[in-house]
């Protein structure tokens, strides 16, 4: 008998049902259910991370850091040495139009941007003063914030977090983009969610958070005699095909997302149901609300606590555009000119979901085990764009995280008075990554995937945990 495979074999065992290649014994096993995980290499703090990314870049100097001085010298020439900026047509100094004050038992400064967050949030942040990054162009800062590297091709630190430890439902995707009405993703586009040269079931799923389908086609064609019969030829026909194709990754990456995409018809339709939600946790979160942005940012943060709730390991959230100001769908919070207003108008987005969704996973007592990252990819300049914009600046911005291990009601870091640099205790991107990668169990350093000859990390060659941020 020939060994050989005749093409007509070939195509028997491998291509007729090679898209729904491991679904054969699903129907016949409990399509919910926990996964047992890659194993962490040491005790966690948290299980899940929630990323508010704040695309455009959020001025610090109005929203987390103070700069009196601004002030006192507003209207005058920068009285200190001025970078080239990404369009330099730089003004005088510009004040923030925005007043601070201190909230919470701890203190914490917060601008009149934030009030909901100041007034029940508070003492649940950790506020990171001294963030750098390498770039100051969207696209180029954007990768360099989600990969560690300013160009495309590398993986998002979400898949590399599900890589390190997979989900806990094997229903759902353990990285999750949340998007809803006209949100996009940043500059830079999808591959800012990819897996790059990890397996590709680590790539995050989009999910619309308010269309009919929140996933194209994931509504299944009941009655579907077609897909019936294809699942039992495949029931058939797996084995074999099984064991011919050994272990490899490829093989083995698709397999897993067609099995993933299988279960996810059941869940997905579940999740953004938004069954058994009172009428009190929607109002919180402003589900309801007459502003349409607002409310569709608010079912994003809900739908981040119903995902978490059921074990997806990284969940990034989507701003939408207000249509007023400098910014665009790409980059909302982009404000070059009128500043004052486009913020005012993004904050509102924001202010209320967020503070929603700390205060809805502290009272389930899901903080703890979330950690909760707010940031945009950098900040803006001290001194005015035009009359009452400013431009990026990468030299020294504000993030801060909540929940996870991390100490809340702190500030950590600090930038000069101007707040235009860094002063003390710089975090570059790489610190970021190896702290929350830190807090989830994992050694940035260990966490390695071997890709044309060199092991790749998250953190590149670099980074360092910072011990001050951990509780």
């Amino acid at each position: 008998m020939n060994p050989l495979l005749t093409r007509r074999e070939m195509l028997r065992r491998c291509s007729t049902g090679f898209g729904y290649l491991a679904l054969s014994g699903l129907l016949a096993t409990p399509g919910r259910g926990a996964v047992r995980p890659p194993a962490p290499h040491f005790r966690p703090r948290a299980k899940n991370v929630i990323f508010l990314y704040m695309s455009g870049g959020v001025s610090h100097l109005d929203s987390f850091d103070p700069k009196p001085l601004l002030t006192r010298l507003a209207g005058q020439p920068m009285p200190a040495k001025v970078e080239r900026t990404q369009f330099n047509k730089n003004g005088t100094v510009f004040p923030s139009p925005f007043e601070f004050g201190r909230h919470g038992a701890s203190g914490l400064e917060i601008s009149t941007l934030f009030p909901q967050i100041a007034r029940s949030c508070a003492d649940d942040l950790c506020v990171v003063r001294s963030m750098t990054s390498k770039v100051s162009e969207h696209a180029q800062g954007n990768y360099f914030f989600h990969t560690g590297f300013p160009t495309m091709g590398f993986p998002s630190a979400g898949a590399w977090i599900n890589y390190g430890l997979g989900t806990a439902n094997r229903d759902l995707p353990g990285f999750v983009v949340l998007q809803s009405g006209d949100a996009t993703a940043p500059h830079g586009g999808p591959g800012l969610f990819g897996n790059g040269f990890l397996p590709a079931q680590h790539q995050a799923s989009i999910i619309s958070a308010d269309r009919r389908e929140p996933v194209p086609n994931i509504t299944p064609r009941a009655g579907d005699a077609l897909q019936r019969a294809s699942l039992d030829f495949i029931r058939a026909a797996d084995t074999d095909f099984a064991n011919l194709a050994g272990h490899d990754p490829q093989i083995e990456a698709a397999v897993k997302n067609y099995e993933t995409a299988y279960r996810m018809q059941a869940a997905v339709p579940e999740l953004v149901g938004l069954a058994g939600e009172t009428e009190a946790v929607k109002k919180l979160y402003g589900i309801d609300d007459p502003h349409p942005q607002k409310a569709a940012y608010a079912r994003q943060c809900l739908l981040a606590r119903r995902l978490v709730e059921r074990g997806v390991r990284f969940v990034e959230l989507s701003c939408l555009t207000e249509k007023i100001g400098s910014g665009n769908a790409p980059n909302p919070w982009d404000q070059h000119g009128d500043l004052e207003r486009g913020h005012r108008a993004m904050a509102h987005q924001v202010d209320q979901p967020i503070a929603a969704l700390l205060t809805d996973l502290k009272a389930r007592g899901l903080l703890d085990e979330t950690l909760v990252i707010w940031a945009g990819e950098f900040g803006r300049t001290p001194f005015s764009q035009g009359s009452n914009g400013r431009d990026h600046n990468p030299y020294g911005f504000s993030i801060w995280l909540a929940g996870g291990g991390v100490k809340a009601g702190t500030v950590y870091g600090a930038t000069d008075d101007l707040g235009y640099r860094v002063a003390d205790k710089p975090v570059s991107v790489y610190d970021l990554w190896a702290t929350v990668l830190h807090l989830l169990g994992l050694d940035h350093e260990n966490l390695t995937y071997l890709s044309g000859g060199r092991n790749y990390r998250l953190t590149d060659v670099h980074g360092e945990v910072i011990r001050d941020l951990i509780a």
